[in-house]
């Protein structure tokens, strides 16, 4: 295995590595995260099981992309940087479609625990829909990887921007419920989930249908189940060069940093679930009791 591309003039080297870097920074985030709830929730060190289910999820998130990260790979095109079986599709897609699983899930137990601080029926049915989208999602992801027909991709991220917006609708109808610093983290969220349907909706998305389009338009064949299977197993294509990843460059960056954080700020929402009640709308300030001064009074 050779690394003569690792140089300061390969703009794919220079991408590795910041990989690497948010990688490490963010598994030592989760680290600094579990070592939080353990001092908060003291009955819970008795073991990893009994850790708060958020931040598990998180840490299968965090370290999958990790994984990805240091072997990352475009699945359709069958290009990794690496050339080891663990750079193969098969490898690399399995821990994707568990690591994205444990992701809509923060997202679905986040949903329904402030779903039901608030009694909002809106809410708690977008948290009940979010899994299943998901798994259709990646079930699209899977067609894409084994046929090689792009479709699956724009099934697949088309999933994934209408779960979104329909996390925006929830976050929207639950942040007037709110008052203070757990309205404006919910606005915050909310703003930042309109970012992420605005960036699906005008750069991944399309960038599917157009390889989509031009598969269509160059008579491409895509493989069986069986012939899919053996390929997405066996090939993978090492490159080192900035043409081929050019497109995967941008979204993987983002996926690997920003979702990654947050993906840990959900793992975090333990700190503060025992708190939201105090900030909900139509529930009154607990206010400290004033204590009375005693009066001399005077004997005449």
């Amino acid at each position: 295995m050779s690394f003569a591309w690792l140089n300061w003039s390969n703009p794919v080297a220079i991408w590795w590595g910041f990989l690497i870097v948010v990688s490490a920074a963010n598994i030592g985030l989760w680290f600094q995260l579990y070592g939080l709830l353990a001092s908060a929730t003291p009955e819970r060190r008795a073991g990893v099981f009994t850790t708060e289910p958020l931040a598990l999820l998180s840490a299968a998130y965090v370290f999958g992309c990790a994984f990805r990260s240091l072997l990352p790979r475009a699945d359709v095109q069958r290009i990794c940087l690496f050339d080891t079986w663990l750079s193969s599709v098969l490898v690399g897609r399995s821990v994707a479609t568990v690591a994205e699983l444990c992701f809509a899930l923060q997202w679905a137990i986040v949903l329904r625990d402030l779903a039901k601080v608030t009694h909002s029926d809106t809410a708690q049915n977008i948290a009940k829909a979010i899994v299943p989208l998901i798994v259709l999602a990646e079930c699209c992801s899977w067609y894409a990887v084994i046929t090689t027909d792009f479709l699956g991709n724009v099934l697949e991220n088309s999933l994934w921007t209408a779960t979104f917006v329909l996390i925006a609708v929830a976050l929207l109808r639950l942040v007037v419920n709110f008052r203070g610093l757990a309205q404006l983290a919910i606005a915050v969220t909310a703003l930042g989930v309109a970012g992420y349907v605005a960036f699906m909706a005008s750069v991944d998305v399309p960038m599917y249908v157009a390889r989509w389009q031009t598969q269509i338009e160059g008579g491409h064949q895509i493989l069986g189940l069986v012939s899919g299977l053996r390929d997405l197993a066996t090939r993978w294509v090492v490159t080192h060069n900035i043409a081929p990843w050019h497109h995967e460059i941008p979204w993987m960056s983002l996926y690997f940093s920003v979702a990654v954080w947050t993906s840990l700020l959900l793992g975090g929402f333990g700190l503060v679930r025992g708190r939201l009640a105090r900030y909900r709308v139509g529930r009154p300030l607990v206010k400290r009791p004033q204590r009375l001064l005693a009066v001399p009074v005077r004997s005449s």
